[in-house]
């Protein structure tokens, strides 16, 4: 039996989900989500939790049960909570500001280079010149808009200069030697 399949998902207070065959809606006070689930797997709401339970051993039931449970309790704690991913710029002249809701990225270009328009649900902020946090209650989102930030100028590995996670680590290779 998978194990994450079969922990509860615990609903806090002020959590409204929705329960439908083909879709589970998660509305809370930070916004409203909803995911399409199997019609075979089985999500029932009791005692304040959510339990998810698949009908068969066979392993397309078993990847789905998983599954779906970690993607329910995304959906409960990005309405409750939220995501956020935090980005570091290393690099001399590298920086970020806001531009309206836009990020604008300077990191060694010619021209500064603009990322588009936060989508709907996401929001950038850049306390230093050198950080930029990605904010959001879809954590699918917010991994995607991170991603997209970093592939602008991602880290090389021979100075380090680039885009990276806060506390990734970058592998440096030796440069040319006479």
């Amino acid at each position: 039996m998978s194990r994450i399949g079969k922990q509860p998902v615990a609903v806090p207070d002020g959590v409204e989900i929705t329960i439908e065959p083909e879709l589970v809606s998660v509305k809370g006070p930070k916004g409203e989500l909803a995911e399409r689930k199997n019609r075979e797997i089985v999500v029932k709401q009791e005692d304040g939790q959510i339990l998810v339970e698949r009908p068969t051993n066979r392993g397309e039931h078993r990847a789905l049960h998983g599954l779906t449970r970690s993607l329910i309790a995304n959906m409960v704690e990005g309405v409750t909570n939220g995501f956020e991913k935090r980005l570091e710029i290393q690099g001399v002249g590298y920086r970020a500001s806001l531009r309206g809701t836009a990020l604008e990225l300077n990191v060694g270009f010619s021209h500064g280079r603009a990322v588009a328009d936060a989508p709907a649900g996401i929001t950038f902020e850049v306390p230093t010149q050198n950080e930029i946090i990605v904010k959001g209650i879809d954590k699918q989102q917010v991994g995607e808009i991170a991603a997209e930030v970093r592939d602008v100028r991602p880290p090389e590995p021979y100075k380090g200069k680039g885009i990276r996670y806060q506390g990734e680590h970058v592998r440096r290779k030796v440069g040319k030697r006479a």
